[in-house]
């Protein structure tokens, strides 16, 4: 593989994304006339969802540069090798996919982290139009990848894999599957299992981190199978559709937090602890995580 060659595999798979969501929208729209439970589709919150993904696209043009760089600066200082032979690849996804755990229960336990992955959940629905709910804020991530460039794996093997995460998760994201035969279910992450992820019910809150694998909630103790019916979204929903609100609005929250007289622990601890995190004197409870402070516009902003 060429170092200097970034790949990308979510570029090319655009047109699949607009075929399955279409196909999605009908065969949902089709299955509530069964099951009235289910959320299925509206026109703004999916628009504000593809306008959340085309952001994603445009900002990680440059950022996956900026971030590949930063993996071949470290691959270039270790001596190890890891080599591109099948064996790498075996070891590489186990080892991605365990990053990617990490990565997402460290961006649900932290406010700062939480800041740029509460845009993936403020949505209150639940489709493949969700999946494409990005945040526009990437780089809070690279650093729970880092390990992998030291550990000899190839940057452009990194980043595929990255992408090839990215990808599997895209079809979890609906309500048009149910549970998988039982021995798919209990190693891989399923729609079943990721609804349970998605859904603001006090039982599900933190559980099933997983990229492609399960087995990591199992053995964290993170693992919630689904029951009562999920109902998505934050414990303090958003009330706009506009972007840049979405995009941003829990940073705007931690500076008018972290603004606040108190003193510097008290600050930092806004900024860094769980987004459930409130002083121990405050009479104004805070619920969370997934949490976000409440905006004042209108659902039609």
């Amino acid at each position: 593989m060429d170092a200097t060659h970034i790949p990308d595999l979510i570029a090319p798979a655009i047109p699949v994304f607009i075929l399955t969501v279409v196909a999605e929208f009908f065969w949902v729209k089709k299955l509530r006339d069964e099951n009235a439970a289910l959320v299925g589709h509206t026109w703004k919150d999916s628009l504000a969802s593809l306008s959340m993904g085309l952001g994603n696209v445009f900002i990680n043009v440059v950022w996956k540069g900026v971030a590949f760089a930063g993996y071949l600066a470290l691959y270039q200082l270790t001596p190890l090798r890891m080599g591109t032979g099948v064996l790498a690849w075996v070891l590489l996804f186990f080892a991605d996919d365990l990053c990617y755990y990490w990565f997402h229960r460290v961006h649900h336990e932290s406010r700062f982290f939480w800041a740029s992955h509460v845009v993936h959940h403020s949505s209150q629905h639940y489709n493949l139009t969700t999946a494409l709910r990005q945040t526009w804020t990437p780089p809070t991530s690279w650093v729970f990848w880092a390990p992998l460039a030291l550990l000899g794996f190839s940057p452009v093997m990194i980043v595929v894999q990255q992408s090839v995460s990215l990808l599997y998760q895209y079809w979890i994201h609906t309500e048009a599957i149910g549970r998988l035969p039982r021995p798919l279910e209990w190693v891989l992450n399923t729609p079943s299992h990721h609804r349970v992820h998605h859904a603001a019910n006090p039982r599900y809150l933190d559980k099933n981190y997983a990229g492609i694998l399960i087995i990591w909630d199992r053995l964290f103790g993170t693992f919630e199978p689904e029951g009562e019916q999920p109902v998505y979204g934050l414990t303090k929903n958003l009330k706009t559709f506009n972007p840049v609100r979405i995009a941003f609005h829990e940073f705007a929250s931690i500076a008018k937090d972290a603004a606040k007289r108190g003193s510097l622990r008290q600050r930092l601890s806004y900024i860094f602890r769980n987004p459930a995190w409130k002083p121990a004197d405050s009479s104004t409870p805070r619920q969370g995580p997934p949490s976000s402070e409440p905006e004042t516009v209108s659902p039609s902003a």
